[in-house]
């Protein structure tokens, strides 16, 4: 059976980097994406088992792209979870609003980050 694979969207490349390696190290397969505007395509052609999501982004912010992935046809079953340094109450809510599966927050260990992974996949 081939590895799930998963698309990590973030601009900074040390936080890629690490959700990069810690993925890699559990086995599954990665795709990347730095720039909100190209998730959607993205996502289509490639065809993610789920989606890891930074919400602070060049040209669209998480939260757009996660409202524009859940209200596609084509994506709006990919598992989406917000990867964010933004911690309020309030930005978890409106994460979880604009239909994300899950909300992590950074930093986060490798621990959480995989029980947050095979919790949606």
């Amino acid at each position: 059976m081939a590895s799930k694979l998963i698309m990590i969207v973030e601009d900074s490349p040390t936080d890629r980097k690490i959700a990069e390696t810690v993925c890699s190290e559990n086995g599954y397969r990665i795709i990347t994406v730095t720039e909100g505007d190209k998730v959607l395509s993205t996502a289509i052609e490639k065809k993610p088992d789920l989606i890891l999501l930074d919400v602070i982004l060049p040209n669209k912010n998480g939260f757009q792209v996660c409202r524009q992935l859940k209200t596609n046809n084509e994506t709006k079953e990919i598992k989406v979870i917000i990867v964010s340094s933004k911690d309020q109450p309030s930005d978890k809510f409106w994460g979880m609003k604009q239909g994300a599966d899950d909300y992590i927050t950074k930093p986060y260990s490798e621990n959480d980050l995989i029980a947050a992974i095979r919790k949606n996949i």
